[in-house]
């Protein structure tokens, strides 16, 4: 830990939100400020990598001089009245939570710009991509750091508008198609999640988070509650996406172009896991008291059709494509998330806040890879990958399929890497679940989702075997693992490997916040 001023924290946490709209703007303007490059293309691609890699610098400053004596206190808050008719204040802050997905995001998003600065999007302009990027980043950043019920509204639905057209004007085949299933999807949960919103501050005359959550829903009767948590509960749970609201996500995926995917997997889902554990588990707890039986057991039924259906895609003679597989994989991967929260104990929310950071690491590196494959093939179809012309991986670009097997057994959650610890502990939540709720029935929910996770070991292998193992034919090498896919991909590794030998470091920060926020707030 740095020693650094409240002031300071609050500039940096400010700043972190702020800049990326800034150059955005920028990135608009004829010739972007102090930069310069062998056309105005590379320039503004610069410019995109220079803005998120203050960003992250930030961010970075932000998390050694963040307390982590007292992770549950509400750090680097700003508190500055809006619209005071209706009580809706500008008010930021972090605490252990919040502060992971940050440092998240703002890495993701460095290491797209400085993806596509050395390969860049093919489609229109690069000034209208960067700019979009940088709203996309505003967005999610604001997300995780306003603490007003309305803020969180309008941070959390800022997102779609650059999502919609990095999907809809750089993605692939039916880009328009699965760009407008997205944004309606996503549009008509958020209508519905804004009512309930509004019923929360109504009712408890406040729209501040912090407020609500030390309330822990006294100020709110059951009925209220069960109401609001239906209604915010639909459109977070399309934003994660639960099932059976999932059907976009594939789609989206598919078209989407690599940072798209990368983004939109690796940090876009993580704000509806985020709502629930932020706004309805403190604030309404009565309701999701309620609901948590069926949210374990859609969450249960995730698991297990995302599984089923990547060993469908992987199939033999399937036409399965790989981008297509990984987004069904993230629709299991996010149930343990839903079930760790669904169990309303600490363990069980811990494991799914570390399940959030693992997938978005491990499935963000998953997209960067199957990205590098379709560039190099031409095509993400496994039968393809696998036949005359993919055959062998291993043989033919031997770092690549290494790391593909890396990120696919990472993926699986092999004991060691980060995706091992968030699932198990969203199981042992399972297994003993907060107070009032059925123990046989959460008992039932851990065995079907235990057997979901032996699914995705073998269509994870399988994937393995079918792209990097295939047999040893006559064929021109492929281009390996180049110096700026090496820089990109490196910290994901890294800190996969990381946070598998060493969970205390994220579980540190969380853990305290979460006794916190299941004790309604007091410390």
């Amino acid at each position: 830990m740095i020693d650094i001023s409240e002031s300071v924290m609050q500039f940096l946490l400010a700043f972190i939100v702020v800049i990326p709209l800034v150059g955005a703007v920028a990135a608009l303007l004829p010739a972007p400020p102090g930069l310069k490059g062998t056309g105005p293309d590379q320039a503004v691609l610069r410019h995109g990598v220079t803005v998120t890699g203050a960003v992250l610098v930030a961010a970075i400053v932000l998390a050694a001089g963040f307390d982590h004596d007292h992770p549950s206190k509400m750090q680097a808050t700003t508190d500055i009245s809006w619209i005071p008719a209706l009580d809706v204040r500008i008010h930021l802050g972090i605490d252990g939570i919040s502060l992971p997905l940050l440092v998240l995001t703002a890495l993701l998003t460095f290491l797209c710009a400085l993806y596509s600065y050395f390969k860049p999007p093919a489609g229109p302009s690069p000034k209208a991509f960067v700019a979009l990027l940088l709203v996309l980043e505003s967005g999610t950043l604001a997300t995780f750091a306003v603490l007003d019920l309305l803020l969180f509204f309008l941070a959390f639905e800022m997102v779609l508008i650059p999502m919609y057209f990095l999907i809809a004007r750089w993605g692939g085949a039916q880009r328009q198609a699965a760009a407008w299933k997205f944004i309606l999807y996503t549009l008509l949960g958020s209508v519905v999640m804004l009512l309930g919103l509004l019923l929360v501050g109504l009712k408890s005359g406040t729209f501040d988070m912090v407020a609500l959550a030390t309330d822990n829903g006294r100020g709110l009767t059951s009925s209220v509650q069960v109401i609001a948590v239906l209604a915010i509960g639909i459109g977070l749970a399309v934003k994660t996406p639960m099932w059976p609201l999932h059907s976009w996500l594939p789609d989206a995926h598919t078209a989407a172009p690599t940072v798209g995917s990368v983004l939109l997997a690796g940090v876009l889902l993580k704000m509806g896991t985020y709502g629930f554990v932020r706004i309805l588990l403190p604030i309404t707890p009565d309701g999701m008291h309620t609901f948590a039986p069926y949210l374990a057991a859609f969450a249960v039924v995730g698991i297990i059709y995302g599984s089923l259906a990547c060993l469908a895609l992987v199939r033999p003679g399937s036409k399965g494509d790989l981008k297509r597989l990984i987004a069904y994989s993230s629709v299991g991967h996010m149930g343990f998330v839903l079930l760790g929260i669904a169990s309303m104990t600490p363990t069980g929310v811990n494991g799914a806040l570390f399940a959030n950071i693992a997938h978005g690491l491990i499935t963000g590196l998953l997209f960067f890879l199957v990205g590098a494959v379709k560039d190099r093939y031409g095509t993400a179809d496994l039968d393809t990958l696998s036949g005359a012309t993919g055959a062998a991986l291993y043989g033919r670009a031997p770092r690549l399929g290494g790391l593909l097997a890396f990120a696919a057994v990472a993926s699986l959650g092999l004991p060691g890497l980060a995706g091992f610890w968030g699932e198990m502990l969203a199981l042992f939540g399972s297994f003993d679940p907060a107070d009032g709720l059925s123990r046989p029935a959460f008992l039932t929910f851990m065995s079907i989702a235990a057997f979901g996770t032996l699914l995705t070991a073998a269509y994870m292998l399988m994937v393995v075997r079918r792209v990097c193992m295939g047999e040893k034919r006559e064929a021109p090498q492929l281009a390996d693992v180049q110096t700026y896919e090496f820089a990109a991909w490196t910290p994901l590794v890294a800190l996969t490997v990381l946070a598998g030998l060493w969970p205390a470091v994220l579980l540190g920060l969380t853990d305290p916040a979460v006794q916190k926020l299941l004790a309604g707030g007091k410390s």
